[in-house]
């Protein structure tokens, strides 16, 4: 029998706090954080070839989708694709001028990697670490102070989103902000997260993916789920409908409420080396957008 998902939740705590908050705990919406929004909106960008360039940045949760996402945008719109996420990481960390306090090192910030790349979109997928071990976040953490975590990560976006712009140039690449899916422990705090993300590519004249609708429940876009219904395509796959008795399917390991790798967690990070039906709804709904807009931009 499988365990409740609760108990998922206690040992993700323990073997996760890279990811999460897990200290944080389930509470009440946090309040609006009172930080300015730019209104402005940037010039167009230019248009994009039909197989574009892709550059992928993240978290853990980018760090075990990248194989899969590179094979659903090379097979399905012929891009140039690159991915450079590290576990552990958030926004700062991606941050040029941020030094030993970053995670990530000097050749694969942000703006590095779009000068030397020159993608037409860079896909930013961030859970919204805020713990103990980041420590470009200077010890902030939504657990401690709602509206200080908010606000810094607010400016984060900022900055980082004016970097990538100024590495692009007048070949300014879309950014593609990833909204997250549900988190029983912080379930507000993801909401909160997005919004941001939302606003930002409002604002900049970028866009989002709502990556994390296709792993919530119909009509729970923010309620935590282990199963959701088999879609036609996994009902077709049986390796990507795991329960076909059912006729649902598991988005997350019994003992791992946060990522979407259905084999365990190693200490060293890597691509998620098994079929997960919560990957492969993350990478199409990435790879949706991104034609989307290329083809739009491109005059298709």
């Amino acid at each position: 029998m499988r365990k409740p998902w609760i108990v998922g939740v206690l040992l993700a705590g323990v073997l996760l706090g890279a990811c999460t908050d897990p200290a944080s705990g389930p509470e009440v919406a946090p309040p609006t954080p009172s930080v300015p929004t730019a209104t402005h909106r940037q010039a167009p960008a230019a248009p994009v070839k039909s197989a574009p360039g892709v550059l992928y940045l993240g978290d853990s949760l980018a760090m075990e989708s990248q194989r899969v996402l590179g094979q659903e945008l090379r097979g399905t719109l012929d891009a140039t694709y690159t991915s450079a996420p590290y576990s552990g990481t958030t926004l700062c960390d991606y941050l040029e001028g941020t030094g030993a306090s970053s995670l990530v090192p000097d050749a694969d910030k942000a703006a590095a990697l779009v000068r030397a790349l020159h993608p037409d979109f860079v896909v930013l997928q961030f859970w919204g670490n805020a713990w103990g071990y980041t420590p470009c976040m200077d010890g902030i953490t939504y657990a401690a102070d709602r509206q200080t975590y908010l606000r810094r990560y607010a400016a984060d976006i900022r900055k980082l989103t004016a970097q990538i712009a100024t590495a692009g140039g007048t070949q300014r690449p879309t950014i593609v902000w990833v909204l997250q899916g549900p988190d029983p422990i912080t379930p507000e705090r993801v909401r909160a997260v997005n919004a941001l993300y939302e606003t930002s590519a409002g604002s900049a004249g970028d866009i989002v993916a709502d990556a994390g609708r296709t792993v919530s429940a119909a009509g729970a876009r923010y309620i935590w789920t282990q199963y959701v219904p088999c879609t036609a395509y996994e009902r077709a796959h049986p390796d990507y409908c795991t329960q076909p008795g059912n006729g649902r399917t598991a988005l997350h390991r019994d003992d791992d409420y946060l990522h979407f790798c259905l084999a365990p967690t190693t200490s060293t990070p890597r691509p998620c080396p098994v079929r997960s039906p919560g990957i492969l709804r993350v990478a199409r709904e990435i790879t949706r957008v991104i034609g989307s807009r290329a083809q739009s931009r491109s005059g298709g």
